[in-house]
């Protein structure tokens, strides 16, 4: 299998997750910013609600993926207030032609206070124990 990771943070919580995931994936988490230019199996895809939407620049990540070089998108990410991107993602993602994983990985962000210290330790495992199922 071959992975890739990217993700779209402003308060660094998902970027976290990201990380940890990446390293037991054996790459590099990068910011959405980087293209993914290689074929994956698997593009981890790391995102948060703002302002009870996925953030433009995750939308137009979406909609620059090459639909040829993207098995999967395995979503996942943390927020304060609501939960999972799952729908928002996929509805950009089937826009593009590229296939949703039906498993996501989500905990608790904090975020002005609410929900302090998360993503913890515990959530940081809980990702990389997510991780492991794709190997």
């Amino acid at each position: 299998m071959t992975f890739a990771v990217r993700y779209y943070t402003k308060t660094g919580n998902t970027k976290r997750l990201a990380e940890a995931m990446a390293k037991e994936l054996g790459v590099e988490a990068l910011p959405i910013s980087e293209p993914v230019n290689e074929a994956v199996d698997y593009l981890f895809l790391g995102n948060s609600y703002y302002a009870f939407n996925i953030d433009p620049e995750v939308r137009s990540f979406i909609e620059s993926l090459d639909k040829n070089k993207i098995g999967k998108i395995v979503n996942f990410g943390s927020a304060a207030l609501l939960n999972s991107t799952y729908k928002k993602v996929k509805e950009q993602a089937d826009k593009v032609g590229v296939a949703m994983d039906e498993r996501e990985f989500h905990c608790k962000g904090e975020f002005k206070g609410i929900h302090k210290g998360r993503p913890n330790e515990n959530d940081i495992k809980d990702a990389v124990e997510f991780a492991k199922q794709y190997k």
